[in-house]
């Protein structure tokens, strides 16, 4: 079976979901540390023609902290200014009025911590295309944080019973597949292939948040965009 490990993002871009959809078991990497200016608590979204970074608040974020142990710092306002800023950069978008909900819900989330609060967002996408792959938390289950690195994810594959691991396209400046295989563990990456979309203008603006694409695309087209990639 195959398997992938990723930190929790919030609503991620689709080559985040192409790698959900292309495995059996996805894990959650939610108890290793926080990484500062990373896609865990914020994304881009499109806003006149430009990418607009929305960023979910945090109370006292820390790279000495673990993904889980950071507080989410939204208040009333903070939800308020998010809603008004995509509603203003996406109500004239064909799908607004079915996708905006699923905003306002993950938005809304009364969750403590940053990773299950990002992690909502994934599920969210994830039950409105119809991705079925199982999706776990490493803090839930796998006690191993003792482990370092490749030994880690390796760790996670064997017990798990996954002995294809797949990872997204930067890994291949940290991953070696020798190293994998040596352990009985198959490696091979994702890369997504280029996707473009009609947004409000001629200009095409790549990478935003998965939002962007399901705005501007039917479910029936962002369900083929998951298979638009190669593995390596």
């Amino acid at each position: 079976m195959k398997i992938a490990i990723v930190q929790p993002y919030f609503f991620p871009y689709i080559g985040y979901f192409q790698l959900i959809n292309a495995v059996d078991k996805f894990v959650i990497y939610d108890d290793v540390n926080f990484i500062k200016k990373g896609w865990i608590n914020r994304n881009f979204f499109l806003s006149n023609d430009e990418a607009k970074l929305i960023t979910i608040p945090c109370i006292k974020i820390s790279q000495n902290k673990k993904i889980n142990e950071i507080e989410v710092g939204l208040n009333l306002k903070n939800k308020q200014n998010i809603f008004e800023s995509l509603s203003k950069y996406y109500h004239r978008a064909p799908c607004f009025n079915d996708i905006f909900p699923m905003i306002e819900r993950v938005i809304n989330s009364t969750v403590k911590n940053i990773g299950e609060f990002s992690y909502n967002s994934i599920v969210e996408i994830c039950e409105h295309l119809n991705i079925n792959t199982q999706i776990i938390k490493t803090s839930t289950i796998f006690n191993n944080s003792d482990l370092k690195r490749e030994d880690r994810l390796i760790n996670i594959c064997k017990k798990t019973k996954c002995y294809h691991y797949i990872n997204p396209i930067g890994g291949t400046k940290i991953y070696s597949k020798e190293y994998f295989q040596s352990k009985g563990i198959k490696l091979n990456f994702i890369k997504s292939k280029y996707i473009k979309y009609e947004q409000y203008t001629n200009t095409f603006i790549p990478n935003l948040s998965i939002i962007d694409v399901l705005m501007f695309n039917t479910k029936n087209q962002a369900q083929e965009y998951l298979e638009e990639y190669n593995l390596i």
